[in-house]
């Protein structure tokens, strides 16, 4: 069976069977006989058997009470309101819904096939019960099937965006281990045959074997500092090229990203472009947005960037991301406040000028 979709569209379900069942339901109260009691019972089986199914429930449920109608409401009800075909045309339309697979769509055209005999044995229109069951099953595929067809699409592209930030996450990562890597990796080889040649000299070279320990240590020394100034070139950033590049993966991943900015250089823009990247992650990972706004200006002593987007699914308690932010900007005397409206979030972040 397939998955379940969302609430909204499992209340188009629902209401799409309770809509199946209005004429049946009439047709069978203006039974003269006492067979409509037996109709009523069917009706209120099949209902039974629909909110189980749609709610989860083993499929074979509604398999089965939909044949239980058959002999209990088929023959019920006057001709021209064609009592079964409505029920058929049900079951046509939520097979394709409910099973998957090729046997989804010979589910759907048995259905009707099927309608078009039961009019025929109760001494009906077969046509006409095939054309109303092959009408309304149309109906619930369009009404249904389609929504839950885009509702798929938008849930691939969502995954697909975030690991799209997770993928850049990671090559950035490596990026940065291969520099280290590459940076320390000779010095470190060197180190480690120079100590050990100065222990092996120590007892019969004293004077070598102080000065390969001293070279050893000049060279850790020389190493520490390399590593510092690449770590330092890592964090020091480009504000204006940052803000371009989550301008171009915002509007990559379909969302409408506008961008105001003044010049801020140094550890502000270092700052300001650390909470860029999470503002960036929370708008792909934890949002449905359409748009984007950034607007990055200078209030007196204070430098303040704005993030402000629609269709946040987070909830207005801040995440371990925003909170690492906060942490982080506080060292520096920086802020951090979010608030939600609705959908929209924003995310402002002020830093020392």
């Amino acid at each position: 069976m397939n998955d379940l979709p969302h609430t909204a569209l499992r209340g188009t379900l629902h209401v799409l069977w309770l809509s199946s069942l209005a004429v049946p339901l009439i047709s069978v109260l203006r039974e003269p006989s006492a067979l409509r009691w037996l109709g009523v019972l069917g009706l209120l089986v099949l209902a039974v058997a629909y909110a189980v199914t749609l709610r989860g429930g083993p499929l074979w449920v509604l398999v089965a009470a939909t044949l239980a109608t058959i002999p209990l409401v088929a023959p019920v009800g006057p001709e021209e309101l064609s009592t079964w075909a409505w029920i058929g045309g049900a079951s046509a339309g939520f097979a394709p819904l409910l099973l998957t697979g090729p046997w989804r769509w010979l589910a759907a055209i048995g259905s009707v096939v099927v309608s078009g005999l039961v009019g025929f044995f109760v001494g009906r229109d077969h046509t006409a019960y095939q054309m109303i069951a092959a009408a309304v099953g149309l109906s619930i595929i369009a009404m249904a099937g389609l929504p839950m067809w885009f509702a798929g699409l938008l849930g691939q592209a969502r995954a697909g965006r975030e690991a799209q930030a997770e993928l850049a996450v990671s090559e950035e990562r490596l990026r940065f281990a291969r520099d280290v890597h590459d940076l320390l990796g000779h010095r470190l080889t060197v180190i480690a045959l120079k100590s050990e040649l100065a222990g092996r000299l120590a007892a019969t070279d004293p004077e070598r074997s102080a000065a390969e320990a001293f070279e050893a240590q000049r060279l850790a020394s020389s190493a520490l500092e390399e590593a510092r100034d690449a770590v330092h070139g890592y964090r020091a950033v480009n504000l204006p090229e940052q803000l371009e590049a989550v301008r171009n993966v915002l509007q990559e991943a379909g969302i409408r990203c506008t961008v105001s900015e003044v010049p801020v250089d140094g550890e502000r823009a270092t700052q300001l472009a650390l909470a860029l990247r999470e503002a960036c992650t929370n708008v792909l990972r934890h949002s449905h947005a359409t748009w984007c706004m950034i607007d990055v200006a200078v209030a007196g002593e204070e430098v303040r960037m704005t993030v402000t987007n629609d269709g946040t699914e987070k909830p207005s308690s801040e995440g371990n991301g925003v909170r690492g932010l906060r942490e982080r900007l506080a060292a520096v005397g920086g802020q951090v406040s979010v608030e939600k409206s609705g959908d929209v979030f924003t995310l402002q972040v002020v830093v020392p000028a």
